[in-house]
């Protein structure tokens, strides 16, 4: 997950990680457990995420889905 991204997008929102936080069903600190790696986000979080913020196909794949493409290519080509 892109945590930059997603906190410069909460932020263009005009909206505080506390009432993302709330709107998630999350404590402050859960939110940024999540923010910071230390936990992932649900699927079900995600989909709010992406209603909160508006979030394109575009910016959805860069935010949550970044790493896991990387980690699956680098795996791929130490496997070949």
């Amino acid at each position: 997950m892109n945590s930059q991204i997603l906190s410069e997008k909460i932020e263009e929102c005009k909206l505080s990680k506390n009432s993302i936080a709330e709107e998630l069903g999350l404590t402050r600190q859960g939110l940024y457990n999540k923010l910071n790696g230390v936990r992932e986000f649900k699927g079900s979080e995600i989909k709010k995420l992406i209603q909160l913020l508006g979030l394109s196909e575009h910016e959805q794949q860069a935010i949550f889905f970044a790493d896991d493409v990387g980690k699956n290519a680098n795996v791929s080509e130490t496997t070949l």
